[in-house]
């Protein structure tokens, strides 16, 4: 069943179809957004768009612009409403362009965001991604809104077409939805019921990303643990693990989110076992307090959760744990926030996305009595943030003087004086800022690239090259390695991955691809860096 409506709009005139029209896609939330936002682009290029620049997209100047939103939050309708003001005075200095929203404040909210913001043209839901294209024909045909929200899955995500936003790491998505009922999330009504891809057609994409040019890849579920369910094979998570160590060319792969009620020791020792996956795990805790747990419907108490974390610490020594926590949910009391607290302290997580609660409508919790005042919740909020950011410090000082291999992404790191430093991530994901040696040319935006010169310094690393460097000092939320101008560790190890990324460069520069592709099929389009696990846009 769908939800179709029309409704009149003030659309400009078309614009004239001369194959030039661009499109930007802006994206609101978590990976599972990113990565939906990847197929958005690839629908729209197929259908003959055309990516708009990096100077137009800051500036919002494209003939479509789609809004891919979050409903996670209680701000994101705010922030979904300061975007369409932002973008009503754009579009109307900009005859024929179109504004669309998609994702999961659009499924909830539906034909309201039209009531609200009349200039939008197209509203489309999380499981209906592929009827963009015709949706936004369809509105510039009638003149008049188009809002189509499905309340099934009608196509799996991934068998869209696909703008991947990096050449060296991509998302492939194992599974979509989610079946548990947890009484703070609206994800599940907005996601549907969990479906899962044949293992097959998993590794078959991972395949292909592979011999594109990736060696990294995240495999992405709401419950990455309980993948498998569908099929019959509970163990079916721990298998593709091992099944992604045999893929020839794949360095790096990681996965996100696993829910601690599914966590089995099976995935561990896979974890444990594949020399390719990463010795990183981002285990949601929500609360420390058994009570709040029991309220929250997450099936697993705090000792449970610990016992996971010393059970992949004893196969994983240096595995670097992240998690999510919720402050302040409805009647928490300090005993409960003193729990909380006391798992933190225990679980030593190298970092945590720390949240106050927010009640979202349409959830148990945002009906339940005691919601706590505000200035409860962000005295709270600051306590546990001054406690992990100790945590996180500590856990990151005992990184010094270890020797890390880098995958070096596309944004320039930290700088200080002299030393120009280029941005990676270590195995264990933690952001690394390296120096490079003191007769590198470094990177400068206003002249011509060394790295895509016909001789390229082999100390010169390039997007997706590994670079083997010592930390030499260490903040809660990155690393340094500034070994290498001391002339201490500081290896460049060449990569498929990054003659992909020069491929794409120099194809780019070069005006001969309007859709970024390296000649020869070397390299995916171009776009910014998804490295690993992403820091979610607050």
């Amino acid at each position: 069943m769908s939800t179709i409506s029309t409704a009149p709009a003030p659309v400009s005139a078309p614009a004239a179809d001369d194959g030039s029209r661009t499109y930007l896609v802006r994206t609101l939330g978590c990976q599972m957004n990113v990565h939906d936002s990847e197929h958005m682009a690839g629908m729209l290029e197929q259908a003959g768009y055309t990516r708009a620049t990096a100077e137009d997209e800051a500036a919002s100047r494209a003939d479509v612009v789609v809004i891919n939103t979050c409903a996670v939050r209680e701000n994101a309708a705010t922030r979904l409403y300061g975007n369409l003001g932002q973008l009503a005075s754009v579009k109307a200095q900009r005859p024929g362009m179109q504004i669309a929203v998609g994702g999961c404040l659009a499924q909830k909210d539906r034909g309201t965001i039209v009531d609200k913001a009349p200039w939008v043209d197209v509203v489309f839901g999380t499981h209906n991604l592929d009827a963009l294209p015709v949706l936004l024909e369809r509105a510039r045909h009638n003149e008049a809104a188009q809002v189509e929200i499905a309340e099934s899955l009608q196509v799996f995500p991934s068998t869209l077409p696909t703008r991947r936003e990096s050449v060296y790491a991509g998302w492939v998505s194992i599974s979509v939805g989610c079946n548990n009922t947890c009484t703070f999330c609206i994800v599940p009504h907005l996601r549907g019921k969990e479906r899962d891809r044949r293992p097959g057609e998993v590794l078959a994409e991972v395949g292909a990303l592979v011999e594109a040019g990736a060696i990294e890849v995240t495999l992405l579920g709401q419950n990455v643990n309980s993948y498998g369910v569908e099929f019959g094979d509970r163990g079916a998570f721990a298998k593709l693990l091992r099944a992604c160590g045999e893929i020839e060319g794949l360095e790096r792969v990681r996965f996100t989110s696993p829910h601690p009620a599914a966590f089995t020791d099976d995935v561990i020792d896979a974890m444990a076992q594949t020399p390719n996956v990463m010795p990183q795990l981002h285990m949601p805790l929500q609360s420390g307090s058994d009570r709040i747990l029991r309220a929250m419907r997450r099936s697993y108490r705090s000792e449970k959760f610990l016992g996971i974390l010393d059970r992949v610490r004893a196969q994983l020594p240096d595995a670097a744990i992240t998690t999510d926590i919720i402050v302040g949910f409805p009647g928490e009391t300090e005993e409960d926030f003193a729990e909380t607290l006391r798992v933190v302290e225990a679980s030593r997580f190298s970092s945590a996305f720390i949240f106050q609660y927010s009640p979202r409508p349409g959830t148990p919790a945002a009906t339940m009595g005691d919601q706590l005042p505000k200035e409860v919740v962000q005295e709270r909020f600051e306590r546990l943030q001054a406690l992990q950011e100790r945590v996180a410090g500590q856990e990151a000082a005992r990184q010094v003087g270890r020797t890390v291999e880098v995958l070096v992404g596309e944004d320039s790191g930290r700088k200080d004086g002299a030393t120009h430093r280029v941005t990676g991530r270590a195995p264990d994901n933690r952001l690394v800022h390296l120096a490079l040696p003191a007769d590198v040319a470094s990177v400068d935006p206003a002249a011509s690239d060394p790295r895509l010169a016909d001789q390229v310094d082999a100390r010169l690393p390039r997007p997706g090259d590994l670079v083997v460097v010592e930390v030499t000092r260490a903040a809660p939320h990155h690393l340094i390695a500034d070994s290498a101008p001391a002339g201490g560790t500081f290896a460049v190890r060449r990569t498929r991955s990054g003659d992909a990324w020069a491929a794409r460069e120099r194809a780019r520069l070069g005006g001969d691809d309007d859709h970024g592709h390296a000649h020869g099929g070397a390299a995916p389009s171009s776009g910014p860096v998804v490295l690993g696990l992403p820091t979610l846009r607050r």
